[in-house]
């Protein structure tokens, strides 16, 4: 954990919005083409979702906005949300949530700003030339190819409409950067790809059980989930707004969730299967929690 929080503080992995879009970390060297594949997507779906709630912004207002934003964090600056809406609004740009998220949102896509140094525990804002060096542009082919590589080499098995899912790529999209890596990927009878990479992986027979925290790529990565959660079960893991809640993962299967809870400091976790009948030992369990605990307490 404090690893990854000096890679944050430190700029080599970034917090920002991208894909589909939703809060992403990424590695600091990929920022830019990952942003370029993805922005003009991400613009439209902020477009269409503020038809008919007050929030059309102009191109115009956008580079004011942005202008001001450059002027205020220049410097190697980082400033929080709520900085920046105050900051903003003296200068004579009046704006309100949840204007302020979207004008953030853009800035974020068209590579102005990014994550900087948290505040108190609280997120905040940078320029993203002066948090990551510039690199050479890769073309838009490399681009997808280099995505559906690294989709196929962490999650399969998967379908067309799984990496379209996680990706945030159109399905004509999805289909052009499968076929850019398609010596790399293995087809099954259930129109399934699995990286070649997973060609020699062992199965492993010993009983396994892991706690997974809200938003696992384990779930949100695949838009079919039911290979590892029963139907009757998905309102339990996920519910139709999008949030994943914490779930327990043993031998592949999801079979329940937990929680945490933190008193006089110490961190107490309670596990509540989906079927009561499930037998899982106390002792991997008991592992299992301790894991976590070793991990946010590191």
């Amino acid at each position: 954990m404090q690893a990854v929080d000096e890679a944050l503080k430190r700029g080599e992995i970034l917090r920002t919005h991208v894909l589909r879009p939703t809060w992403h970390l990424v590695a600091a060297e990929d920022i830019r083409w990952m942003l370029k594949l993805s922005a003009q997507r991400i613009k439209s779906a902020y477009v269409s979702s503020a038809k008919g709630h007050q929030l059309d912004i102009s191109e115009k207002q956008y580079g004011q906005f942005n202008d001001l934003v450059v002027r205020l964090l220049e410097g190697n600056k980082s400033l929080t949300k709520q900085e920046i809406e105050a900051e903003v609004n003296q200068r004579g740009i009046k704006t309100v949530e949840p204007l302020i998220r979207r004008l953030l949102g853009n800035s974020e896509i068209e590579g102005v700003i990014c994550s900087g140094v948290d505040k108190g525990g609280k997120p905040t804002y940078a320029l993203l030339d002066e948090r990551v060096s510039q690199v050479a542009e890769i073309h838009r082919e490399e681009a997808l190819a280099r995505l559906a590589s690294r989709y196929f080499r962490s999650h399969s098995p998967a379908k067309l409409a799984d990496f379209a899912w996680w990706s945030g790529l159109s399905l004509t999209e999805a289909k052009q950067a499968i076929g850019l890596i398609k010596t790399e990927l293995i087809t099954d009878s259930d129109n399934l790809f699995i990286h070649e990479s997973y060609k020699e992986v062992t199965v492993l027979q010993s009983d396994i059980l892991h706690l997974l925290p809200s938003f696992d790529e384990y779930l949100i990565s695949y838009k079919d989930r039911t290979a590892v959660l029963d139907l009757e079960h998905h309102s339990k893991a996920f519910n139709r707004f999008g949030t994943f809640y914490p779930v327990i993962l043993h031998n592949g299967k999801i079979v329940g969730n937990w929680k945490k809870t933190v008193e006089k400091g110490q961190v107490e976790i309670e596990t509540v299967f989906f079927d009561p009948k499930h037998h899982i030992s106390r002792e991997l369990i008991e592992n299992a929690k301790n894991r976590y605990k070793s991990f946010i307490c590191d």
